[in-house]
């Protein structure tokens, strides 16, 4: 893609994006995700009314008179995207690729993130992780984040959710939020989902296209998988068939929404013809 191009493509999303999280995520973002907790700020000295278990017995010590702690909440969170860009994200069938609909989902959490004035990164991952954008502050991190993911190509044959989530649970050192947005078609991610899970706020986000669940009736009809090349010639007039595919796809969501559960991560599903801001929403008012 050149870069007159990606610069357009990042500008259209990422004014989109803006359309869609003013006053819709602010206050859900805000009132989801809390801050890390309460921090040390400073001590002081003692007086008559303070809390006697905030008491710095160290330093009382060492001045001879009593001092106690303060505390102040920590606000400032950080947002980490784990973002699939194997070659499965190249499917759609709706006059936009997966790919896509992740870079707008991307630039809506990021903007609420930016907008919260917190800090977000990127992992993006394919066959193993591919590139890493430290957490910043700011607009320009967003845009650059946005520009990342969308001039990305994929490497290998395959999708290693397993290897990103170490990654993440590896180089965050402070409790962050984890959005996953993958197809999840990967194989053995339970274990680094559940590390990964243990030390910060993950949740996983599936967006899928209706024709990966829904066939239409279109007769023979070649599928062929994007990342081992592998080509199936199907008879989508066979009325089981059709109904053994959607038994398939839905059979594997909730299989996949129970791992996430099981692993004390949360999950969405997300159909693209949607509202996807929408469901994000719910999401958000449900936790």
């Amino acid at each position: 893609m050149d870069t007159q191009t990606l610069l357009r493509r990042v500008r259209r999303i990422a004014l989109q994006s803006k359309r869609r999280t003013s006053g819709l995520f602010s206050g859900g973002y805000h009132s989801v995700f809390k801050g890390r907790g309460m921090s040390f700020s400073e001590v002081r000295p003692y007086v008559p009314g303070d809390d006697v278990r905030a008491i710095d017995w160290n330093v009382t010590a060492r001045t001879g008179e009593p001092h106690i702690k303060l505390f102040e909440e920590e606000r400032e969170l950080t947002v980490m995207l784990l973002v699939d860009v194997s070659r499965s994200s190249f499917f759609g069938t709706r006059g936009q690729l997966r790919r896509d609909q992740l870079a707008e989902l991307c630039a809506i959490l990021a903007f609420s993130a930016i907008g919260n004035h917190d800090q977000v990164g990127m992992v993006l991952f394919a066959d193993a992780v591919q590139h890493y954008i430290p957490p910043k502050k700011g607009r320009a991190h967003a845009m650059l984040i946005l520009r990342e993911l969308l001039n990305a190509e994929p490497r290998g044959t395959h999708t290693n959710v397993a290897d990103a989530l170490s990654f993440a649970h590896n180089v965050l050192k402070k409790r962050s939020i984890c959005f996953v947005l993958s197809d999840f078609q990967a194989p053995d991610f339970e274990k680094p989902l559940r590390a990964l899970a243990r030390r910060h706020d993950t949740i996983g986000i599936h967006a899928w296209d209706p024709a990966e669940r829904v066939l239409p009736d279109v007769g023979l009809l070649p599928l062929r998988d994007p990342e081992s090349g592998a080509t199936r010639l199907v008879d989508t007039t066979d009325p089981g068939f059709r109904r053994r595919y959607t038994f398939q796809f839905d059979q594997s969501q909730s299989l996949l929404e129970k791992r996430f559960r099981q692993a004390g991560a949360g999950w969405i599903s997300l159909n693209v013809t949607a509202d996807y801001t929408r469901a994000l929403l719910r999401f958000f008012e449900q936790r």
